[in-house]
C-alpha cells in the first residue's frame, strides 16, 4: 500500500494514534517553551507512556519523565519515534528506530520534517510513516479540542467524543462507518 506523505486520511492518523501507546520522543527538549517540551506534555496527559530521548539530558527528568540517551537505551517496546530533529538528521534517527527489536510500529517526522529516502526505508520494513506532522495536533484535530481555540478542525461529526479520566481529557472519535 502506497501513503501519499502530502495528504493523509484521517482515518489513518486516527488508527495510529489510537494504537500507539509508548511514545519515545527523539529530539525532546527541558526549555519548557520548546514545541518538544509542549508535545511531551500533551501527549503524557492524553495517557500515552512517553520518554523523552536527549543525549544531552540522558538521566535527567524532562516534563517529569526519565530522558533516555538514545532509542536503543530505552529497555522496552516503543510503538512509535516522534522525530523532533531536521529533515536530514531524520535518517540516522530512522536508522536506529529500524536496529529496535521489536520494531516500532510508527515513525513520525515533526512539522517541516521530510525524508522521503528515510520513509522509504521505514516503510519496506513495515512500519508507518507520518511527515510533516504534530501527533499533539493531529490528536487536539480529531478529539475536538482545537475547536476550542476557534482553529477549524475539518472534522465534523455529530458523535460526542468519548470523556476519559483526568481533567477535559477526550478521546479521539472514532468512526464507526
Amino acid at each position: 500500500m502506497s501513503i501519499d506523505h502530502d495528504n493523509y486520511s484521517d482515518d489513518y492518523i486516527r488508527q495510529i494514534l489510537s494504537e500507539v501507546k509508548t511514545v519515545a520522543v527523539v529530539g525532546a527538549s527541558a526549555n519548557n517553551v520548546r514545541p518538544s517540551y509542549f508535545v511531551v506534555k500533551y501527549l503524557l496527559s492524553k495517557g500515552f507512556d512517553v520518554i523523552p530521548v536527549n543525549p544531552g539530558h540522558a538521566g535527567r527528568e524532562i516534563a517529569g519523565v526519565m530522558t533516555a540517551a538514545d532509542l536503543q537505551s530505552i529497555e522496552r517496546p516503543i510503538d512509535m519515534v516522534d522525530i523532533f530533529r531536521n529533515s536530514q538528521a531524520a535518517a540516522g534517527v530512522v536508522d536506529e528506530a529500524l536496529r529496535l527489536d521489536p520494531l516500532p510500529k510508527v515513525i513520525w517526522m515533526q512539522l517541516s520534517v521530510r525524508n522521503e529516502e528515510a520513509a522509504a526505508k521505514a516503510e519496506a520494513a513495515g512500519v508507518k510513516v507520518v511527515m510533516n506532522r504534530c501527533p499533539k495536533i493531529e490528536y487536539a484535530r480529531l478529539c475536538g479540542e482545537i475547536g476550542w481555540a476557534g482553529v477549524r478542525s475539518g472534522v465534523i461529526s455529530s458523535k460526542k467524543p468519548s470523556m476519559q479520566s483526568g481533567f477535559q481529557r477526550f478521546g479521539i472519535v472514532v468512526r464507526k462507518d
